[in-house]
């Protein structure tokens, strides 16, 4: 659904009212009317978490601004509304939004009006398959019926690259469908499903409510033996890992495949509000690493790389000033 008519109406009635002061000096009018609208993810992930608890603290600590989180399917579709202006900010896998700046993969030959306020934290690969489904190595999900995540997701993009990477055409050599999380974990529950693909931050809710609820039914595959064929063909956007067992309560840690999240706005916000975001969200970091954890796994050193994808000059601006106007 396309926030444009409410953000017209936003910006018309803050014109209106900047107008009616009369004479004298009158700060700008907010950008957008002073509304902000993140584009988050599934509502059982992490995205959802943590995009709610930064719009939280927006409205909080930015004056002149009320922020909002909005689920969505996610890195693909969170850059497209970006970019067409229906969104301010957008959580990205950052191998999407490496695709995006430059014009590749979903994006070919339409490069996408985006910046980064920062790099976050990285995401896990989980891939969960039935203990009973005879799947004992990551070949062995040709011809099963597979979840790869939600439509325009960078969950959808991973699965299908590491597919690939195996030698596994994800249109031709498994029955694919697209689902969201909550429809994916309630497809695995039913038996109606063989596999599933998510990649998010650890723990992400739904998963942790599929592995926990029903323990020895599922398990993780490990991927880290995918990494060599992964990186040839998509180059070193990606990383491996360990998942933690401790993490879903699984019998032993999950070698896996990592890659970053990003937090992006459009090339034309204001570098102003661009740096006050920025400033927001490591001001009070600690307050969103109580929603959810993963919040504290960044720094200002490490959110400040974002290569390829190109800083905001706001942004850029408070990483070089230390925070300090």
């Amino acid at each position: 659904m396309t926030r444009r008519p409410l953000r017209l109406v936003a910006a018309l009635l803050s014109a209106v009212l900047v107008a009616g002061c009369g004479g004298g000096d009158t700060a700008a009018p907010a950008w957008h009317g002073g509304r902000i609208f993140l584009a988050t993810g599934n509502t059982t992930g992490v995205y959802y978490q943590l995009g709610g608890g930064y719009a939280d603290l927006i409205s909080r600590h930015l004056p002149g601004y009320e922020a909002r989180a909005e689920p969505t399917g996610a890195s693909v579709e969170n850059i497209t509304r970006l970019a067409s202006g229906d969104m301010e900010i957008a959580f990205s896998l950052a191998d999407t939004a490496a695709d995006a700046v430059s014009g590749r993969g979903v994006f070919d030959k339409q490069p996408q009006p985006v910046r980064a306020l920062a790099r976050v934290y990285s995401n896990y690969t989980h891939v969960i398959v039935r203990a009973d489904g005879k799947i004992g190595s990551f070949a062995d999900l040709r011809g099963k019926r597979i979840s790869t995540g939600s439509p325009k997701s960078g969950t959808d993009i991973v699965a299908g690259r590491l597919l690939t990477a195996a030698g596994i055409d994800p249109d031709r050599d498994i029955q694919r469908v697209n689902l969201s999380l909550p429809e994916t974990v309630k497809r695995m529950r039913a038996n109606a499903l063989d596999a599933m693909f998510f990649s998010g931050g650890l723990p992400t809710p739904g998963v942790k409510d599929l592995l926990s609820a029903t323990p020895g039914r599922f398990r993780l595959l490990p991927l880290s033996d995918l990494i060599e064929p992964l990186g040839a063909r998509f180059g070193p956007v990606y990383t491996t890992a360990i998942l933690p067992k401790e993490v879903y309560g699984t019998p032993e840690p999950t070698p896996t495949i990592t890659v970053a999240n990003v937090i992006l706005v459009a090339a034309d916000m204001p570098d102003q509000l661009a740096y006050d975001l920025t400033r927001v969200l490591f001001t009070w970091q600690s307050e969103l690493a109580q929603v959810h954890p993963e919040a504290a796994n960044f720094t200002r050193s490490s959110a400040a790389l974002t290569d390829p994808i190109p800083l905001h000059p706001g942004a850029r601006r408070f990483y070089r000033s230390g925070g300090n106007r």
